[in-house]
C-alpha cells in the first residue's frame, strides 16, 4: 500500500542491484498512476451523466477528485536482466534546430532505457529484424505465471511481418482463452506513423516489464497485447506514410491498408477494452514559421472525440483515465496539453485539437466503445535528440494506462456491456449525428522562445473538439440495406467486428433511398489539410425519399441493434468524406438504404 501522501520512495538497498535503473523508474511511474484515479458515479437507471465539457477556451486538466491511494502490487525481479546503456542525449550526434537555451529545458530523465535502438553510439533506432527478435525473445523466456506469445497479424506491403505480443495469464492465446478471463484487455499501438519513434522504444520496455519485471503484477487484473510497430516499412524508411503513401492512421474505418487491416482484426477477434495510440508531434518547422516559437509539451493527450462517442466512454476516459495519466506526468516533472496541430498552411495560424472525423485510431475505436487514448511527444524533426526524456514520457503515459485499467477492472467489466447494451437500444429511435465539427474559441499555448528558452504566452484561434457542434443529423434507421453487390464493403465492416446479415428470401423494406442533389470530386481533409489517400473522394449531397424498397435473396442487412452501430453510421451514411460511398467502397448510391422498420424476411449470420 502506498503511503498516505502518495510520495513514492525506493528502497535504498536496491540501488546495489543491477536492474535498479528499471526498478525505480517503473516502480515510481507505478505509483504515481495509483494515486490519482477518480471514481465514476454508480450508473443512473434513468439518466446518464453529461460527459466532462472543460471550456472550450481553457481546456486545462479539471483536478481530480481526492481518494484514498489503491493498493500496488508488489514488484518481483526480473527473470532477465538488460544492463541498461550508457547514453546520453549529448552523443546522439544530432544537431539541435533550436539553441542551447531551449535543449536545457529537456534533460535527460534519472534512468537510462536499454533498447537496441537506444545503445551508445547508435544512429538509428532498433530495426524491424531487432523488433521482431525482441518479442520473440520475450515469448520464449518470460518469469512464472506470463503468458507471452507473439502474435502473426498480417504483413506490410513490402512483406515485412506485422507482430504482436500477448501478455496474459490465460493458457491459450486464441481470442475466445484470452476473452474467458474476464480481465480487461489493453492493447498498445507504436509508430503508425514510421518517423515517431519514441513509442516503439517505449513499447519494448514496457513489453519487457510486463513479461520479465515490474510490471507482471498487472497481469492478474489485465491482459496486454503490444504492437511496437504498426508501420514497419514507414519506420525503414523514415517517412510518415506506408508503401502506398497513404496515412495508416486515417486508414481505420475505409481500412485501405493491409497495416490498416491488420489492426482491424486484431481489434475485432480480441475486443480491447482499452487502447492506447502512441505518436510524436512536430517541434519546430511550422509552429516556428507561424508563431516564432518551438514548441515546449512533453507530451500531448486526447481520447476519442468524435460524433455519436457514448458520454459514459467519454467520461470515463477523462475521469479514469486522463486526469491519473496528467498527475503521473506532473510528479515525473513532464509537461502535458491537450493534443493540437496546425495546418500546412503557412497563412493559417488557426490551431485544431485532434480531428473529429471518424478515421483515425482514436476515434474509430471510441466508436467500438473502447477507451481510447492518444499520446504524443515532441519528437518530430529532432532526430535523436533528448530521447531518453521522450521515452520516459512515452513509458510513464503507459504504465499510467496499464495502471488505470488494473484499478478499474470490474468497474470497465460493467462499463462496456452497458455502453454495449445502450447503442444498440438506440436503433429505429432518437437522432443519430452524421457530421459534427469542433467549436471554435480563443486559446492561449505556451511556447518556448527559441534563442532564450522562455516560456512564451501565445493567443491563438483554437478549434476545440471538447464541444462538438452538429453540422448534420438524421433519425436513427433500424439498419442498413446493401446490395448483393456491396461485398467489398460487407467484407470491411466484418473486419471491424460489425455484424452483417444477408437476407435468405427476397422481401420488401420500408427505408429511405438517397437521392443524390449535387456530386463533386474533392480530397478528404483533416485538422492538418489534405490527408495522404489512396484516391479523391465523391463528395455528395443528397435528400432522403421514403418508400417500400425490393431487397432481393442474397442482399444484405446491417443491423443497428447491435454494439459497433455507430461504427456503420459512419461507414454507411453516404455524404461525409470518409463514407464507404465517397472512398469507392460503395461503387452506386442505390447500394444503400437506410431502413426504418423492423425487417420481416429472413435472415442468416454471414460466416
Amino acid at each position: 500500500m502506498l503511503p498516505n501522501n502518495c510520495v513514492p520512495s525506493v528502497d535504498s538497498s536496491l540501488v546495489q542491484t543491477s536492474y535498479r535503473w528499471r526498478l525505480g523508474a517503473v516502480a515510481a511511474v507505478l505509483a504515481l498512476a495509483a494515486c490519482s484515479s477518480t471514481p465514476l458515479p454508480p450508473w443512473p437507471t434513468t439518466s446518464k451523466p453529461a460527459p466532462p465539457k472543460p471550456a472550450a477556451s481553457a481546456p486545462a486538466a479539471k483536478p481530480a477528485v481526492p481518494v484514498a491511494p489503491a493498493a500496488v502490487a508488489q514488484p518481483v525481479a526480473p527473470a532477465a536482466i538488460v544492463t541498461p546503456a550508457e547514453t546520453s542525449d549529448a552523443a546522439a550526434n544530432d544537431k539541435a534546430p533550436y539553441s542551447a537555451a531551449v535543449a536545457a529545458r529537456f534533460p535527460d530523465p534519472a534512468i537510462a532505457y536499454s533498447t537496441p535502438g537506444l545503445q551508445a553510439g547508435r544512429s538509428s533506432f532498433t530495426s524491424n529484424a531487432e523488433v521482431s527478435q525482441w518479442l520473440r525473445n520475450l515469448a520464449a523466456n518470460p518469469i512464472a505465471g506470463v503468458r507471452a506469445h507473439v502474435l502473426s497479424i498480417g504483413q506490410s506491403q513490402q512483406g515485412v511481418p506485422l507482430e504482436a505480443l500477448l501478455l496474459t495469464r490465460a493458457t491459450s492465446p486464441d481470442a475466445p482463452s484470452v476473452l474467458a478471463t474476464g480481465r480487461p484487455t489493453v492493447l498498445l499501438v507504436g509508430q503508425q506513423h514510421g518517423n515517431e519513434p519514441a513509442g516503439s522504444e517505449a513499447l519494448l520496455v514496457v513489453s519487457r516489464e510486463l513479461a520479465q519485471g515490474l510490471l507482471e503484477p498487472l497481469l492478474d487484473k489485465i491482459n496486454v497485447i503490444v504492437v511496437p510497430r504498426a508501420n514497419p516499412d514507414g519506420a525503414a524508411a523514415d517517412q510518415r506514410v506506408t508503401t502506398n503513401g497513404i496515412d495508416m492512421n486515417r486508414d481505420h474505418l475505409l481500412l485501405q491498408t493491409p497495416e490498416a487491416r491488420a489492426l482491424a482484426q486484431l481489434g475485432r477477434d480480441y475486443q480491447p477494452t482499452v487502447v492506447m495510440d502512441a505518436h510524436e508531434y512536430t517541434v519546430v518547422g511550422r509552429y516556428l514559421q507561424k508563431f516564432g516559437a518551438i514548441q515546449k509539451y512533453d507530451a500531448l493527450l486526447q481520447y476519442a472525440m468524435t460524433a455519436n462517442t457514448p458520454e459514459f466512454l467519454t467520461r470515463a476516459s477523462e475521469e479514469w483515465f486522463r486526469r491519473p495519466l496528467v498527475t503521473a506526468l506532473k510528479a515525473q516533472k513532464l509537461s502535458s496539453e491537450w493534443y493540437y496541430t496546425t495546418s500546412t498552411a503557412p497563412e493559417d495560424h488557426r490551431v485544431s485539437m485532434g480531428g473529429t472525423q471518424p478515421d483515425t485510431g482514436r476515434n474509430v475505436n471510441g466508436l467500438k466503445n473502447s477507451v481510447s487514448m492518444l499520446i504524443e511527444t515532441r519528437g518530430v524533426g529532432i532526430g535523436r535528440l533528448h530521447i531518453q526524456r521522450r521515452v520516459h514520457t512515452q513509458v510513464t503515459a503507459m504504465v499510467s494506462m496499464l495502471q488505470s485499467t488494473a484499478t478499474r477492472a470490474e468497474q470497465l467489466g460493467q462499463l462496456r456491456p452497458y455502453i454495449d447494451r445502450e447503442t444498440s437500444s438506440l436503433a429505429c429511435r432518437s437522432q443519430a449525428i452524421i457530421e459534427a465539427g469542433p467549436t471554435s474559441a480563443q486559446y492561449e499555448l505556451t511556447m518556448l522562445d527559441p534563442a532564450t528558452g522562455a516560456d512564451r504566452k501565445i493567443g491563438v484561434d483554437w478549434d476545440s473538439a471538447l464541444e462538438l457542434q452538429t453540422v448534420k443529423a438524421r433519425a436513427r434507421p433500424c439498419g442498413y440495406w446493401l446490395s448483393a453487390n456491396a461485398t467489398l464493403a460487407v467484407d470491411r465492416l466484418q473486419m471491424l467486428g460489425v455484424q452483417v446479415l444477408r437476407l435468405t428470401e427476397a422481401g420488401s423494406l420500408l427505408g429511405d433511398s438517397y437521392r443524390e442533389t449535387a456530386t463533386s470530386s474533392a480530397t478528404r481533409q483533416d485538422v492538418r489539410g489534405g490527408i495522404a489517400d489512396a484516391a479523391p473522394i465523391v463528395k455528395t449531397e443528397v435528400e432522403l425519399v421514403r418508400g417500400l424498397v425490393d431487397a432481393p435473396q442474397g442482399s444484405f442487412y446491417v443491423p443497428m441493434g447491435q454494439p459497433l452501430a455507430n461504427l456503420v453510421l459512419a461507414a454507411l451514411e453516404p455524404d461525409t468524406q470518409n463514407s464507404y460511398f465517397a472512398n469507392h467502397l460503395l461503387d452506386r448510391l442505390n447500394e444503400t438504404v437506410r431502413v426504418m422498420a423492423e425487417p420481416t424476411v429472413k435472415l442468416e449470420k454471414l460466416p
